[in-house]
């Protein structure tokens, strides 16, 4: 019994000192990495804001930040190009105009869900950004339109950020906003999560490269010009949730062949890839990707407006004697 008391000593006397070595170890691990080293900081409205050396800029607090009229504003404009990912904390309510205009080191950004309105250009010329982690529940708009030296333009928070392949949209997203990804052309998909109610006009308005978008079963509300100019796109499912789809929301997409309602939807039907109201009584939007001939159904009354919109392969149209109104 002594034997065996004096071996299990010594065994709990091993596994003590093993234990004591994986701490030590694991202390001089930590001394070894070098924490991060906060190289500016400051304010911004009513937000904190800081950098650290691996070129994170952090925006923490609550409230809006400042909008930036001109470039140079921006306290942090000195390392502008060294800054490579933007974290806004959740509190943040607002982001301010021009904020990270021309950042152009930066590939990737996260907005929180307390996001509510974003300025105008706050993320113009990010020229390299290319994820952007959008998590915002009711934001409600990204952009507007404006003018610029006498002429009507519109300013979008990502404007001219070609390289952005990839946006992450939260599940509690409820409002995709208007302008949100405005001639974002190197996007080329989006999944939408069924959290969300109303994708807003203008919303991916020329984005290019768009090959396929899903609208789930929860939108109810497409804007105006909403999806205009996404060329890639060859087909679109409307959903039964949807109830108002805006003016040349579907228009000018060279490449869509069909835009196809949900059998159980009590405001849009289609046929043959045509998008109708549900009764059939007005053409609300051609494909503009469709060629060849074309004879519009005797139900219609009435072709809405920019049903046939840059509709360049269509040869002939066949209007008949019920069509009373045409858009």
């Amino acid at each position: 019994m002594n034997r065996f008391k004096q071996l299990t000593e010594a065994t709990r006397f091993m596994i003590i000192a093993l234990c004591a070595t994986l701490v030590l170890a694991s202390c001089d691990k930590k001394e070894n990495e070098e924490p991060l080293i906060i190289v500016a900081n400051g304010t911004t409205g009513d937000l904190t804001w800081k950098i650290t050396d691996d070129g994170t800029l952090i925006i923490s607090g609550t409230g809006a930040m400042s909008d930036y009229i001109t470039t140079p504003g921006m306290p942090w404009n000195n390392y502008r190009s060294e800054i490579t990912t933007v974290v806004i904390e959740e509190g943040a309510t607002y982001i301010g105009q021009n904020a990270f205009d021309n950042c152009s080191s930066l590939t990737s950004v996260t907005i929180p869900n307390s996001v509510t309105f974003i300025g105008e250009g706050a993320f113009n010329g990010c020229s390299n950004l290319t994820t952007v982690n959008f998590n915002a529940v009711n934001c409600t708009s990204m952009g507007g339109l404006g003018h610029r030296m006498g002429t009507s333009y519109v300013f979008s928070a990502f404007e001219d950020c070609s390289k952005l392949t990839t946006v992450n949209i939260g599940n509690e997203v409820k409002t995709i906003p208007a302008y949100a990804f405005f001639g974002c052309s190197g996007l080329a998909e989006v999944t939408i999560p069924n959290s969300v109610t109303f994708i807003g006009s203008y919303a991916f308005y020329s984005c290019s490269g768009l090959t396929e978008v899903t609208i789930p079963n929860s939108v109810t509300f497409i804007g105006n010009y909403a999806f205009y100019g996404c060329n890639g796109l060859t087909e679109v499912i409307i959903p039964n949730s949807v109830t108002e789809i805006g003016n040349a929301a579907f228009s000018d997409c060279n490449g869509l062949m069909a835009i196809s309602a949900d059998a159980a939807n009590n405001s849009f039907s289609s046929d043959n890839g045509v998008l109708f109201n549900n009764a059939k009584t007005v053409l609300v939007v051609y494909p503009t990707g469709k060629t060849g001939a074309y004879t519009i159904p005797n139900s219609v009354i009435s072709i809405g407006n920019w049903g046939f919109y840059g509709c360049n392969s269509l040869t002939e149209v066949t209007i008949p004697n019920s069509v009373t109104s045409i858009g």
